[in-house]
């Protein structure tokens, strides 16, 4: 496959898990592929960058345009966590996390859009969360970054309809990164923990990070062009189906 021939993808948080899964997947179907992230060592065509620092973001989304001649995707996958109730985090937790996980897609995006317009084959996905629709458990302030992050999807989409650049974002459920890996080394009981993750999706296990790098390709293929506005579920079925308990 190469719809993506000619077009230059940029994807945060690239280096690894979703986003380095979703940098593959686009280079295989023949984008030329640019990976911002806080560590690219052995990265290809890496570019540094923290997406709480407006000039580090302007810096690096010019670098990419200059370097491939333009920018036609986008992909806003870059992110961190957190965990509690909303009585766990201070200020200054609340305040990083929105910086990193919405805001974060606001400067790279509103970098990019002078390179986007150009584009025939525009595309921006954010990757959002089932935090954003499902009340999870001890999920407070990462599951309001994601709230955001949907409502700000649908408000860019409608925005940028005569800009010619489809905006939309992925939905996963929780997946096998490392980032989740790390929350469950933090657990009491990791096992325990996973078995638990694992059965709250309706399939039985964890979304895989290629699921949801699929997906996103999907959304920023040239051949989806009449959708915009999209929030795509990768979940296991965990938003919309209510099976009986398994026995």
């Amino acid at each position: 496959m190469s719809e993506f021939a000619g077009l230059t993808a940029v994807v945060t948080g690239g280096a690894s898990g979703i986003g380095a899964a979703a940098a593959a997947i686009l280079a295989d179907r023949g984008a030329q592929v640019a990976v911002l992230d806080l560590n690219v060592e052995g990265v290809k065509n890496g570019f540094r960058c923290d997406v709480s620092n407006d000039d580090e973001v302007r810096a690096a989304i010019e670098g990419v345009a200059a370097q491939f001649g333009g920018i036609d995707v986008l992909v806003n996958n870059a992110g961190i966590g957190a965990a509690g109730d909303v009585t766990a985090n201070d200020d200054t937790e609340w305040h990083r996390v929105l910086d990193v996980n919405v805001l974060g897609m606001v400067r790279t995006t509103r970098a990019a859009l002078p390179h986007l317009r150009r584009s025939t084959g525009a595309a921006v996905v954010n990757t959002c969360s089932i935090a954003a629709w499902a009340g999870l458990p001890n999920r407070a302030l990462y599951s309001a970054s994601k709230g955001a992050v949907l409502a700000l999807t649908l408000a860019m989409a409608t925005d940028h309809l005569d800009d010619g650049v489809r905006i939309n974002c992925v939905c996963p459920g929780t997946a096998d990164t490392p980032w989740v890996g790390r929350l469950l080394d933090a657990a009491d009981d990791p096992e325990a923990e996973r078995a638990a993750l694992r059965a709250r999706q309706p399939m039985g296990r964890l979304v895989t990070a290629d699921e949801v790098a699929h997906a996103i390709a999907y959304l920023a293929s040239p051949l989806s062009g009449s959708t915009t506005g999209t929030a795509l579920a990768v979940d296991g079925g965990m938003y919309g189906l209510r099976p009986r308990p398994r026995a």
